[in-house]
């Protein structure tokens, strides 16, 4: 640990936003400590200490950190903020950052159940979640974290970061509330940015104090609300206690034709739809999904996404989707675009099973991303996303087929291929406007791990191994274009007639 002095309340201030920024990107990107630091050239330790505030981070720590992880310069203004307070990269902070109050040693919390709901109420979104705690362990709880962000634009996030550093997110609009059981609950700030908030709910008030004793269960409850154009069309819900049974609810403008689906994420890398539909109920000009499960994993996430057909919110993202050009919609949907330079490099492996976790992160924000852009079109010849397509430098790919399975990739890389080829039109979503002729192995035998680190070897045939060898291809930053015969140019998609329809092969291939 590195020796600390005190500082000013701002400037403490000021390290723990770079903190707490720091956290934020490598949440979204998948990257532990241990992997940041080896992409970005320093020791792992550093990273440590400068997320325990007891090192203040460099200007060269704070540049390369910020594009790898796609963070849109904000790291590099949290740094500069810093360094205009006086705080250099020698300096060591006072104090550090606190951890989650309920892994205090001695307290231990169950969730018995978490019923969560998320609503639209004239131009702005409703969280509402009440959760049933259970205090199993020896020491009495006095306080419970929770976390209020938001990402306009996933996928996007300098365009997030444009919007959130124009009209940051404030104490005002969130107008949080929060009871235990009949108690009204204070609360104690610990992270205040533009897009994400951190507090502490207290068990007291100014009428006394009131714990949660071994043994001893209560509700609590908590709202807040975002306006409509601060927050994405999506929901997230991660299960960091022992919980015994969720339920949550999205409470639509049933005027705008909603459509919804669920994804969720465990202690494989597999991301799946929600094992159990949505039921759905039409209650007046509202239309309320509902979806529950019993005891959902520790460190599952379950993400639920929307789209309007029928949107009518003036800056709504969908707003004039018909008119979009493929592309178009396909950067609306979060997909990067052709000249971005992340598709151009060979992504970074994943270390396994050391960065299972990451992994993981990865594959469901992947998956997450493939509901979504299902949702903007057909692919009857099913579909693939690789990491860099949606900003995330590693190596992993989702294919879907046309049979609804879905194949994971890790650390994939064609060891064998047949002689023989056909060549079939493509299209990709980071340059949809035009569909390309290539030509690709009847068969290709694919070496690739799975999150324990395992090396597998899969022959894929046919149409599949035509999407494996695609997504791929992106993961050492090759496009199809690459992969044509000399003096063919791609089409564009108003010349192509295949949409909607299966490649053919042979019988044999079927």
């Amino acid at each position: 640990m590195g020796e600390t002095i005190d500082r000013a309340p701002e400037q403490n201030e000021l390290v723990a936003a770079f903190i707490a920024e720091l956290r934020h990107w490598r949440a979204i990107a998948g990257y532990s400590q241990k992997s940041l630091a080896k992409q970005i050239g320093y020791d792992s330790s550093y990273i440590s200490k400068v997320e325990n505030a007891s090192l203040s981070p460099s200007r060269e720590f704070a540049e390369k950190a910020d594009a790898a992880l796609h963070a849109g310069r904000a790291l590099v203004r949290r740094w500069k903020a810093m360094h205009d307070a006086g705080i250099g990269p020698e300096a060591r902070a006072h104090g550090g950052s606190a951890g989650d109050p309920q892994s205090t040693p001695g307290t231990a919390l169950v969730v018995e159940h978490e019923d969560a709901a998320l609503s639209f109420h004239g131009g702005m979104v409703e969280t509402h979640v009440r959760r049933l705690l259970r205090n199993v362990g020896i020491e009495p709880v006095t306080s419970y974290l929770i976390r209020i962000s938001v990402d306009r634009f996933p996928g996007d996030p300098e365009r997030s970061n444009r919007l959130y550093r124009k009209d940051p997110l404030t104490w005002e609009e969130i107008n949080l509330r929060a009871r235990c059981g009949e108690e009204p609950m204070t609360w104690r700030v610990v992270h205040d940015r533009d897009a994400f908030k951190e507090l502490w709910l207290l068990f007291e008030n100014s009428d006394g104090r009131f714990p949660l004793y071994q043994g001893e269960s209560t509700w609590i409850e908590y709202i807040y609300t975002v306006p409509e154009d601060k927050w994405g069309p999506w929901w997230k819900r991660a299960i960091r206690l022992p919980t015994r049974r969720l339920s949550l609810a999205v409470i639509l403008p049933a005027e705008r034709q909603p459509t919804v689906w669920g994804l969720e994420t465990s202690m494989t890398a597999e991301a799946t739809p929600f094992r159990t539909p949505f039921t759905k109920e039409l209650n007046g000009d509202n239309v309320a999904f509902r979806w529950s499960t019993d005891d959902p994993p520790l460190h599952a996430r379950f993400r639920v996404e929307w789209k309007f057909k029928n949107p009518n919110v003036a800056g709504e993202e969908d707003l004039g989707m018909d008119q979009m050009s493929p592309s178009d919609k396909m950067r609306a949907a979060g997909v990067v675009q052709e000249g971005e330079s992340i598709l151009a490099e060979v992504a970074r492996p994943f270390d396994l099973p050391a960065e299972a976790e990451d992994a993981r992160r990865v594959v469901s924000e992947l998956g997450a991303k493939m509901e979504r852009i299902a949702q903007v079109h057909t692919f009857a010849k099913g579909m693939g996303l690789a990491a860099p397509q949606i900003g995330i430098g590693r190596a992993a790919a989702v294919v879907r087929t046309p049979e609804d399975h879905v194949i994971t990739l890790l650390n994939p890389r064609i060891v064998g291929e047949s002689a023989t080829v056909n060549e079939q039109y493509e299209g990709c979503l980071s340059f949809f406007d035009v569909r390309g002729m290539v030509p690709r192995p009847d068969v290709i035998e694919v070496e690739h791990q799975d999150i324990e680190g395992n090396i597998l070897i899969t022959e894929f045939t046919a149409g599949v191994a035509r999407l494996v060898a695609h997504e791929i291809d992106h993961l050492f930053g090759t496009l199809y274009r690459a992969r044509m015969r000399l003096g063919v140019l791609p089409i564009p998609v108003a010349q192509y007639t295949g949409t909607g329809k299966r490649w053919g092969f042979p019988s044999r291939d079927h």
